[in-house]
């Protein structure tokens, strides 16, 4: 008998829905400290069981929005919404939220066990369902073993594990993480990200995380919103981030990136002529961008769109001859520093499928670099 394959599970994409209910809402929000304005009239609606990221630098305001959400804050304009309660005036202990913090502030006389009913023995739950819950974070964060061992017996990816285990055993509807891997190293960073992220599946629970590292939050998040000045710049999935930057202050600060100032011109239906250095042939670019007569712009190209080759590709529409000036070794990959005879430093990617002694440029080799019309964004200037 012929079982009908059960369909794929729709997207989680609640942003997308215009009927959906946003767990928490920011209308207009601004946070002044005397003349400095940190927030500045923001706007942003963030979905319950979202993996939701603020990125940005230090100073972009990303932290003092995460504290106005815990209620360390007051905003000095606007409200914000959670569950379509206002909480503006809630004080901390009256808001179903947790906060996480980068140094785990974990009791240090305490065991595993008591830093995670901590908060629930506060609240004068029984000791029977304090047991239960605790058991239940224990088993949820995989440290069923180290429940009676101290927060200095243990390594920093434990005692990181220990604090969400805490912050989650009241079961907020919201739980922040200010930078909670900053303090592991790489290797181990990098784990508990997709430990976070089972953890938040699992539980449902709604997660807003504050970063400067780019890379996690490309990783974690369902969306990402690029702070500046305590302005949101662009709110969008990590792939829509990454592939579709709204301005130039996104492309530079999400990853690696070309940044090619140009002249465009319509050159046919979605499509646009680039010149970009005199007595070079234009770059050709898919865009919606109405140009007009022409106009200034910028060609963004992430360097593992560029393919290098040591002759003239036939098959790409853009290409452009340079010499190798440097190279940096990443192991997995190698990125080419080019100089074009205009000046214009580019870089290009290759995965290393070779060895190192077999790799086929070094530097000085006269190289080509060749690109699709729809490997580059054009941006406005």
């Amino acid at each position: 008998m012929t079982q009908t394959p059960k369909p794929a599970p729709a997207p989680f994409a609640p942003w997308r829905d215009p009927d959906a209910k946003p767990l928490i809402r920011f209308d207009g929000v601004s946070k002044r400290f005397g003349d400095f304005t940190a927030i500045d009239d923001l706007n942003l609606d963030i979905y319950e069981r979202e993996f939701f990221a603020l990125l940005g630098p230090s100073g972009c305001g990303k932290t003092t929005l995460m504290r106005m959400l815990a209620g360390f804050e007051q905003p000095s304009a606007g409200r914000i919404h959670l569950a379509g309660k206002d909480i503006a005036q809630d004080p901390p202990n009256k808001r179903p939220v947790n906060m996480m913090f980068q140094s785990y502030a974990l009791f240090p006389h305490l065991s595993v066990w008591d830093n995670i009913a901590f908060g629930l023995r506060r609240e004068g739950m029984a000791k029977d369902h304090i047991a239960a819950r605790v058991d239940d974070m224990l088993r949820l964060t995989r440290l069923g073993k180290f429940a009676r061992r101290k927060p200095h017996q243990i390594s920093g990816g434990q005692r990181q594990r220990v604090a969400l285990a805490r912050s989650l055993a009241k079961a907020p509807k919201l739980l922040l993480l200010d930078e909670p891997l900053g303090a592991l190293d790489k290797k181990l960073r990098q784990e508990t990200q997709f430990e976070l992220m089972n953890i938040q599946e699992t539980t449902g629970t709604t997660f807003v995380i504050v970063t400067h590292d780019q890379e996690e939050a490309m990783t974690v998040a369902s969306r990402v919103a690029v702070m500046d000045e305590g302005k949101l710049i662009q709110v969008a999935t990590p792939a829509e981030i990454y592939e579709a930057p709204s301005c130039v202050y996104v492309a530079d600060f999400i990853g690696d990136v070309n940044i090619i100032p140009a002249h465009a011109t319509a050159s046919g239906p979605e499509a646009l002529s680039l010149s970009w250095a005199e007595g070079q042939p234009p770059f050709s670019a898919a865009s919606q961008l109405d140009v007009g007569a022409g106009r200034d712009v910028f060609l963004a190209l992430r360097p593992e769109k560029l393919s290098i080759s040591a002759d003239q590709p036939d098959d790409l529409p853009n290409a452009v001859q340079g010499r190798i000036e440097d190279i940096a070794y990443l192991g997995n990959i190698s990125t080419y520093h080019v100089r074009l005879p205009s000046g214009q430093l580019l870089r290009a990617q290759a995965t290393n499928t070779r060895r190192l002694s077999r790799r086929p440029f070094t530097w000085e080799d006269s190289v080509w670099l060749g690109w699709s019309q729809t490997a580059g964004i054009v941006l406005e200037r």
